[in-house]
């Protein structure tokens, strides 16, 4: 071997290898310390770009998720909204057929279409007042659409709640009611029915809605949560596998300090050789 003093070969080739040896570990910190396996573009240039593209995507369907749970909430409202109507519509029902019988006085009459007046008014009351950040609910036929996917094709990333009309006691066929005679007490008796038939057809339009809301739901949590471990799987770091690297770079860390020590001393031999 032949012995110089001006450049020490073993030494530049253990500070090389020493160099590599500290970067790789400096490269295991900054996985283990942030959890990620892609901390940059250098890192993986097409696993970031697909992990950032899994991301946008989990982050669409969070609003989106937003935006069920809010249309679910607008549909609560308006079958609260409906369910007291229908109430009412019962109560007018009873109210009818107390009037509709030879066995109530025109007193009593009086006093019944003077309630069944006072329900009407109640009716509308309702059906004005239930509304959802100012979206009127029962007011009118309805027809909202909410976004429940994150791309932008209608069939799959839409839900549009319709109603086939409101629930004013014009809507009802309510408004002219009168209950002062056995007559008009009698006719009430089919405006009611149909009343209540109206009714329950806007409380199973709110029914099959939100029962589509309970499944996009239920659909877009699947979907985060798959989408979710799909971007793990790319850009989180195995923290295991990453420890082994760690630990082998420590130990390969020390021995190439101490061999470049080593290296450091074998230009002492000429020294050595001089002095003989």
């Amino acid at each position: 071997m032949a012995l110089r003093i001006n450049t020490n070969m073993q030494a530049l080739n253990a500070h090389r290898e020493l160099s590599q040896t500290d970067a790789r570990l400096a490269l295991s910190m900054q996985k283990l310390s942030s959890g990620y396996r892609i901390n940059s573009a250098k890192d993986d240039v097409s696993g970031l770009s697909i992990a950032n593209k899994f991301r946008l995507e989990v982050r669409g369907l969070r609003m989106a998720q937003q935006n069920v749970a809010q249309g679910t909430a607008m549909l609560q409202v308006a079958e609260g909204g409906a369910n007291q109507i229908e109430g009412i519509v019962e109560r007018l029902k009873e109210l009818a057929t107390l009037a509709a019988s030879d066995n109530t006085d025109s007193d009593g009459r009086t006093r019944l279409n003077a309630e069944a007046t006072a329900l009407i008014s109640e009716i509308d009351r309702i059906a004005n007042d239930t509304k959802y950040s100012g979206t009127s609910l029962l007011s009118g036929s309805l027809s909202l659409t909410f976004q429940i996917g994150s791309g932008n094709t209608s069939t799959e990333d839409r839900i549009t709640v319709t109603t086939s009309d409101g629930l004013l006691s014009s809507d009802l066929g309510l408004n002219s009611l009168s209950l002062s005679s056995i007559a008009s007490a009698q006719a009430a008796i089919s405006s009611i029915d149909s009343a209540l038939t109206s009714v329950n057809t806007i409380l199973g339009e709110i029914g099959a809605a939100q029962s589509r809301f309970e499944y996009a739901s239920a659909n877009l949590a699947v979907s985060v949560e798959n989408l979710s471990a799909s971007e793990s799987t790319i850009r989180d770091v195995d923290m295991a596998f990453e420890m082994v690297n760690f630990t082998r770079n420590q130990i390969l860390m020390q021995a190439g300090t101490a061999m470049l020590a080593q290296a450091n001393l074998l230009p002492q031999n000429v020294l050595a050789l001089l002095g003989r």
